[in-house]
């Protein structure tokens, strides 16, 4: 946290889910004192304001991947995607980008479906993504 509070923001548009108006937003939120004020309270009543060491292990069949997901998936919600893909070692974000693996899109995607299209990432129904879930290639 504290490295996110001095960061600016050039560092944090170097961060490749982080555009200039996020930028300019998290270092505006920093500069308030009533946000100081709020987070000396929360580390004073024993929040952490650290990383955690847990996280995807870097290990199963999404290892290394970046996935993004979009309209509304059949047979889980998006939080339980994301905690499939992270324990099978993948990363999610909400960007698409040329460092996206794979969108995963359900029921009326939108324009994150057209991006990956534009930029020729691979586009995975929920049935691809449980094939691959299982390390089927």
């Amino acid at each position: 946290m504290e490295a996110l509070s001095e960061a600016d923001e050039e560092a944090l548009t170097a961060v490749s889910e982080i555009g200039p108006e996020t930028a300019r937003g998290i270092r505006h939120w920093f500069s308030g004192p009533r946000n100081s004020e709020l987070l000396a309270k929360l580390r004073g009543h024993g929040v952490r304001m650290t990383e955690s060491p847990a996280g995807p292990s870097g290990e199963g069949p999404l290892a290394g991947g970046v996935y993004v997901l979009t309209g509304t998936l059949a047979r889980r919600t998006r939080e339980e995607a994301a905690a499939a893909i992270e324990t099978a070692g993948g990363k999610v974000t909400s960007s698409v980008s040329k460092k996206t693996t794979a969108v995963i899109a359900g029921e009326d995607p939108g324009s994150k479906l057209d991006k990956a299209r534009t930029l020729g990432v691979p586009v995975w129904s929920e049935d691809d993504l449980d094939k691959f879930l299982k390390g089927a290639p």
